[in-house]
């Protein structure tokens, strides 16, 4: 009876996830199909069916920008219409940034003389090259240690021993996937629909706080040596900068569900790798003959800044 309620347990939790990420796939305008990338600097608009020839190649129907920064229009200086009325290429005056995803306006789509209301469009690369390169984004080309420097008293204390960094990493990826999917929940499904934006940073801390403390809890039962060689950083874990920026990050971006777990599993990769690398480092270095005064905290801030200089030649890899 205890296997089988566990089971139920599990494919219970399973079906919440896929809900929630279901969730998080917002739906484009019903009469779009799709929207892509071509060339480099325009951006194709199917539909599904034909469209009026003098709405659609009217330019002041359109407005484009870079979803991170949407006071800034793109300039369109031509539309065409393919021969079935169906897909519509807006041209560019600058090269896009492919990197970024943008936001189309197409307002009061007409087709066949009737007004099918106003559609707002995300064009993204494609959508599994864009969540793998959330992915190694936040692991390695802007590693949030290395590149962003948040994370730095936990990153010091437990990075002595390559042990306790691994468990640390493991553990610190549990805890912020976790807290940035509810996170992201709590935002998408009850911030914002209530307009309680300004609240989440509380929320945030909450969460993470709840998560440590159920980290914290089955650590201390399941594995007592591991929950001695934290300590004090463990708890620390709830004041990591990283922890509270990632939750941050994907409220501002207004990522959804599968975007938001790239990005947090990204980061606690990305926290993992810095700490493994760290302590294998200092673990050598017990064994350096380093001078008295730049032995401890000297010697690993020296470490930490070369290590950041290496990662900084990933700045600017772009993927797919």
């Amino acid at each position: 009876m205890k296997i089988l309620g566990r089971k139920y347990l599990l494919l219970n939790i399973l079906l919440i996830i896929c809900l929630f990420l279901i969730g998080g796939c917002k739906p484009e305008h019903r009469f779009v199909k799709k929207t892509a990338f071509k060339d480099t600097n325009k951006i194709v608009i199917e539909f599904a069916g034909p469209v009026d020839e003098t709405w659609a190649k009217n330019r002041s129907n359109y407005t484009a920008c870079e979803k991170p920064d949407p006071d800034i229009r793109l300039k369109i200086i031509d539309v065409s219409l393919s021969a079935d009325k169906k897909k519509a290429t807006l041209v560019f005056a600058d090269d896009l940034n492919k990197n970024q995803p943008h936001v189309v306006t197409a307002t009061k789509i007409s087709s066949e003389g009737k007004s099918l209301g106003t559609a707002i469009l995300n064009v993204k690369k494609f959508y599994l090259g864009y969540l793998f390169s959330i992915l190694i984004g936040a692991m390695i080309i802007n590693n949030f240690v290395f590149t962003k420097y948040l994370g730095l008293c936990v990153f010091f204390g437990v990075s002595q021993k390559k042990s306790t960094a691994v468990g640390m990493g493991i553990t610190f990826t549990l805890v912020i996937v976790a807290s940035a999917m509810m996170s992201w929940f709590i935002y998408q499904f009850v911030l914002q629909p209530y307009r309680l934006d300004f609240l989440q940073i509380v929320v945030f801390i909450g969460l993470v706080s709840l998560s440590v403390q159920a980290v914290d809890t089955i650590l201390r039962k399941v594995n007592p040596l591991l929950f001695k060689a934290f300590g004090v950083y463990l708890v620390l874990v709830i004041a990591n900068c990283i922890i509270i920026a990632v939750p941050l990050i994907l409220a501002d971006n207004e990522y959804n569900a599968w975007e938001s777990l790239m990005l947090s599993l990204g980061a606690g990769l990305g926290f993992l790798i810095a700490l493994f690398l760290m302590s294998s480092v200092r673990e050598r270095l017990e064994l350096a003959n380093v001078p008295p005064t730049y032995r401890g905290l000297p010697i690993a801030f020296v470490l930490a800044g070369l290590f950041a200089l290496s990662f900084l030649g990933f700045s600017g890899m772009s993927i797919f």
